[in-house]
């Protein structure tokens, strides 16, 4: 079983990481963060899969468990012989990973909750004006989403760069980026080499809403206008507590505002999706050797039982 654990919890996360940061910026925004999401999510779950079975392994080898069960703990033992910490820091790492996933779904909802409070005021066509000086502007999902922007970013936008401006969060509601961030951010819980690709993801889909709302009006210089403006009047500023909502006005890491201006000044160009393949099949690999994990435990306690 050892081999499993090498490939699917040593190798796999390691290797994702390091594909995704050749090909992020050589992909279309918008399929790209689907599908490096999901590779991301794919690979934590095969991880998370491994480190189960292990974890089981750990218990059976407690003789008092393997004697409930008629099992030969020694027989359950032998099998990592050589790497009998394994299956004990495979029980770490899973209480670990559970803590960190509930961290972040618990984080998600207080945000949405933060934010839905917003979705009370007085809309027109699902846009909420909140009355701050503070320059915020982001999209709230739900049934139906909403688009929440203060007084404080309309007053230095002029109407056409507002209007890119809500063009850019209805992307983000139409294309469900939340439900890609949420995915690439328990992924990282899972295994903390991922937590790199949640950056990368949250990067892509505000380059996704970026091309969305250039091709819907028209003029993709209103748009990095509507950016740099937003965020040079923004900076300095105490950021809104928005959690796992993604800021127009704030870049989440140094650099990200300029590469999205310079990406919009650049004439659009589709890119190939081929490459995505990569991560995707390392996925799909490491989920099928993760199922060939598990049948080799079940052979294990099998053979447990007969000795």
């Amino acid at each position: 079983m050892f081999d499993h654990f090498v490939w699917s919890v040593l190798t796999v996360p390691v290797v994702m990481v390091a594909l995704i940061a050749l090909l992020a910026d050589r992909l279309p925004p918008s399929p790209a963060a689907k599908i490096l999401a999901w590779s991301a999510a794919g690979a934590a779950l095969a991880s998370l899969l491994n480190v189960v079975a292990f974890t089981v392994k750990a218990v059976a080898e407690i003789p008092v468990v393997a004697d409930c069960f008629e099992w030969s703990y020694q027989t359950v033992i032998d099998d990592t012989r050589q790497v009998r910490w394994v299956p004990w820091l495979s029980s770490i790492l899973m209480v670990s990973a559970a803590v960190a996933v509930r961290n972040v779904v618990a984080r998600y909802r207080r945000g949405r909750a933060w934010a839905l409070r917003f979705g009370e005021a007085e809309s027109h066509d699902r846009i909420v004006v909140v009355p701050s000086e503070e320059i915020e502007a982001f999209a709230v999902p739900g049934r139906p989403g909403h688009v929440v922007v203060t007084t404080g970013m309309r007053k230095i936008l002029t109407d056409d760069q507002y209007g890119a401006l809500v063009a850019h969060e209805r992307a983000h509601l139409e294309h469900d980026h939340f439900k890609l961030m949420l995915l690439s951010d328990l992924a990282g819980a899972v295994h903390p080499a991922l937590r790199w690709v949640s950056d990368r993801v949250g990067y892509l889909v505000e380059r996704a809403a970026d091309e969305h709302a250039a091709e819907t009006v028209g003029d993709r210089r209103i748009l990095a206008q509507a950016i740099g403006t937003a965020a040079l009047a923004a900076g300095g500023r105490p950021p809104l507590r928005l959690g796992p909502l993604a800021s127009f006005a704030r870049p989440g890491r140094a650099g990200v505002i300029p590469r999205r201006v310079a990406a919009l000044l650049r004439q659009a160009h589709g890119g190939r999706l081929w490459p995505a393949a990569l991560p995707a099949a390392l996925a799909v690999s490491s989920l099928i050797w993760t199922g060939e994990a598990w049948y080799d435990l079940a052979e294990l306690l099998v053979l447990a039982a007969r000795h």
